[in-house]
């Protein structure tokens, strides 16, 4: 499960409202540079400056990149990816 109090501080901030949907992307501390997140959602993940995790640095801005970043929250192997945002549906996993 994603905490929101273990994330990286380099992943981009603030909540955004797409199709009326409230969502705040993160990757926490668990992250294992995998890549899944950045091949699903390449306009919102990328590897960090350290190189060492993967980060949020854009939050969706329409449909598809909402769509993406769901995509890579559930797919993501150890469960680091998060969503904040209060109208999520599936937040959290």
């Amino acid at each position: 499960m994603p905490d929101p109090t273990n994330i990286w501080h380099d992943n981009t901030t603030g909540k955004v409202v797409v199709s009326g949907q409230e969502v705040s992307f993160y990757v926490d501390k668990e992250c294992i540079l995998c890549s899944v997140c950045s091949d699903a959602a390449p306009n919102n993940f990328r590897m960090s400056d350290d190189e060492d995790h993967d980060i949020c640095y854009k939050q969706p801005e329409n449909d598809e990149e909402l769509a993406q970043c769901r995509e890579a929250m559930e797919n993501c192997p150890v469960e680091a990816i998060g969503d904040d945002g209060d109208g999520a549906a599936g937040s959290g996993g």
